[in-house]
């Protein structure tokens, strides 16, 4: 059997979602590096409702989540990883589980990232709902009817099935109405702004800034890349695509697709939640996912 890792991203994270890594060292090495590099304790933090709701601290706490699951995956026996993916925030834990990147650096990317990006949804208030059970070509129909020169972009291509739209708060809202006279369900997303559009252009900068202090390796294996849905096996590429990211995109269907047609017969989410193994199914009924959450789940994986 060859694995694909799935990392998710902002949404997924939840309260207490870094206790059970606590308990594992592996896990715990990741978390308490994560904690000293942001200067407050991931663990702790992840008990804090507030501190869940600001980008600045979920970015990093999950992060230090998604790497601390691969490190326990890697740790209980899982050998046979082929290639990885992480969905917006989590393409940084892919490039750290791909030893592209170390964990130090990625942690200051996506603290940096994460702060920018807060900073350019106050700029340029912005928002971002889940279309359910339209293609990315019907949602981009829909957010041309509404459009009316506002900033209105379909930034995450989901699934055949989900697409999520973003874009100013005023463009969001026709596009809700609009939603509802055609019978799709709209349904917003608690985020600080309009990611993956050009509203969060003012954080581009940032990330370039920190892209050009660190290095970047070749990948162990392959990465799903988010911007252009492809596979990746190259450092330079990586380094221009990590940044565009933040303004492009999330082709996840894609990704997954091309993970499935290079050979991936199973895959594993390492993180909190599930909303990725979900979405499998979704794209492709054959697909085969389960969640990893704790390190419990991690042993059964490879049992």
């Amino acid at each position: 059997m060859t694995t694909a890792v799935l990392f998710p991203g902002q949404g997924s994270q939840s309260i207490g979602m870094a206790d059970g890594w606590a308990t594992h060292p592996a896990g715990l090495a990741v978390l308490d590096t994560a904690s000293e590099a942001l200067g407050r304790s991931i663990v702790e933090g992840c008990h804090d409702e507030e501190a869940l709701k600001t980008t600045g601290f979920v970015q990093p706490a999950l992060l230090a989540c998604d790497v601390a699951a691969f490190r326990v995956l890697h740790a209980s026996g899982l050998t046979d990883v082929a290639g990885v993916a992480g969905h917006s925030l989590g393409e940084f834990a892919a490039l750290v589980a791909a030893d592209a990147v170390v964990l130090a650096d990625a942690l200051q990317l996506v603290v940096v990232r994460g702060d920018a990006m807060q900073r350019a949804g106050e700029e340029r208030p912005g928002a971002m709902a889940a279309l359910l059970g339209v293609d990315a070509g019907a949602a981009e129909e829909l957010c041309a009817t509404v459009r009316d020169g506002d900033v209105l972009v379909v930034a995450n291509r989901n699934s055949p099935v989900q697409s999520v739209v973003s874009g100013s708060v005023a463009a969001i809202e026709r596009l809700e109405a609009a939603a509802k006279d055609a019978k799709v369900r709209a349904v917003r997303l608690p985020v600080a702004g309009a990611f993956h559009s050009e509203l969060m252009r003012p954080a581009v900068q940032p990330v370039l800034d920190v892209l050009a202090r660190i290095h970047m390796s070749d990948p162990v294996f392959p990465i799903a890349d988010n911007v252009t849905g492809e596979l990746v096996t190259d450092a330079s590429t990586l380094r221009e695509l990590v940044g565009r990211q933040v303004v492009s995109p999330v082709r996840w269907e894609e990704g997954v697709r091309a993970l499935a047609a290079a050979g991936a017969t199973r895959f594993v989410e390492a993180g909190p939640g599930d909303v990725l193994t979900k979405l499998l199914k979704r794209i492709d009924p054959s697909l085969s996912g389960i969640a990893v959450a704790s390190p419990e789940d991690a042993a059964a994986v490879v049992a």
